[in-house]
């Protein structure tokens, strides 16, 4: 089999994600202060496939090109493929047509994060060469999901959305191609949603007899695109992080698996990990608490944040009480003048001021 391509999908809204993502592509909000894209990117790399394709909107693409650039500091050749709109899974294949060039290939969401990345699958493509092979977890919520139906690793039907679900075992956003998918995606019409739906154009090849098979996620899986399900996979990163001073304690501490960034300076707080402290942070007389990702140039005086997300240039300052489960945009402004206690939840968007009073 000759080289499998990669397309990575990242022309999203995010609306689910607003109002970080109405002045920030969604795939690049960092999980553990790496953008969520870069994780796809790294796990292609990892799986040998360097040559990438990643679809971008209109709106977000200059940004996504910006992060990127030409793929070389992943030790990837990017190409970027301009999707005029988000017509669906199997519009977005097509859009890419000439860039895969009639090769096999993974699809990635971009807004998808894989623990234990995609070498294996790859292997598994490679040695058995079916048609396509989709990755499966069990979830509680099918419903929710595109859900397959099984006989042992073969995939018999694919369900969207289902009312009355065949199975528990949802698609994850990973999925590895022939090109016989061009052929299967060219002969859809819209969904009900107005997209051409891969899982249609999966459905294709299984009526027309080709060989679908599944994989069941190895370790976890998250799709960010909720805040709690950002907030998750910040923890589930940070917890396999492994402990880096670059930056200055004064007067501070730091418990268990912290990463604190050179030019970063902690002054009489303690921070408890896993959690990182991205490089010319300012904490001072604060508590950072575990599954907190501390963006570079933050500023935090005389508070407690624990479980969060703060992106660059973002400050908070004398809140008197814990914030917790929160995320929060670039150069965002989070203080509080004299008043009594309150308890704090956010998702706040970029170049916001809060004042709590």
């Amino acid at each position: 089999m000759e080289a499998l391509k990669g397309l990575i999908l990242s022309g999203g809204a995010g609306t689910r994600l607003r109002p970080i993502t109405h002045t920030s592509a969604k795939q690049l909000v960092p999980v553990a202060n790496k953008p969520v894209l870069f994780y796809g990117i790294e796990a292609l790399v990892g799986a040998g496939v360097t040559e990438i394709g990643i679809i971008i909107a209109p709106e977000t693409g200059g940004e996504i090109r910006d992060a990127v650039g030409d793929g070389s500091r992943f030790g990837a050749e990017i190409t970027y493929i301009e999707q005029a709109e988000p017509a669906g899974l199997a519009h977005a294949v097509l859009t890419a047509e000439q860039f895969l060039d009639n090769s096999p290939f993974v699809m990635y969401l971009g807004d998808n994060l894989l623990r234990n990345g995609l070498a294996g699958l790859v292997e598994t493509f490679k040695a058995e060469s079916p048609e396509a092979i989709i990755l499966l977890t069990p979830v509680d919520d099918p419903g929710s999901y595109g859900v397959a139906e099984l006989e042992d690793d073969h995939v018999v039907r694919l369900v969207e959305k289902p009312e009355d679900p065949p199975s528990n075992m949802a698609l994850v956003g990973v999925y590895l191609f022939s090109p016989s998918i061009m052929d299967a995606a060219r002969s859809l019409e819209p969904s009900w949603r107005g997209e051409l739906e891969i899982t249609e154009a999966i459905q294709v090849l299984i009526d027309q007899g080709r060989r679908v098979r599944s994989e069941v996620v190895d370790g976890w899986w998250k799709d960010t695109g909720q805040l709690g399900d950002m907030l998750e996979a910040n923890r589930l990163v940070l917890e396999e992080i492994e402990s880096r001073i670059d930056g200055e304690l004064d007067d501070s501490r730091v418990e268990g698996r912290v990463i604190v960034e050179a030019g970063a300076v902690l002054k009489g707080s303690v921070v408890r990990g896993p959690a990182v402290i991205g490089a010319d942070a300012m904490i001072e007389e604060a508590y950072i608490g575990p599954y907190t990702s501390i963006g570079e140039n933050v500023t935090i005086r005389r508070s407690e944040v624990e479980h969060s997300i703060l992106l660059a240039g973002a400050t908070v300052e004398d809140l008197g009480t814990r914030m917790e489960a929160s995320l929060l945009g670039r150069d965002v402004r989070v203080v509080r003048t004299d008043g009594p206690p309150k308890t704090f939840r956010l998702l706040v968007g970029d170049r916001s001021e809060i004042e709590i009073i």
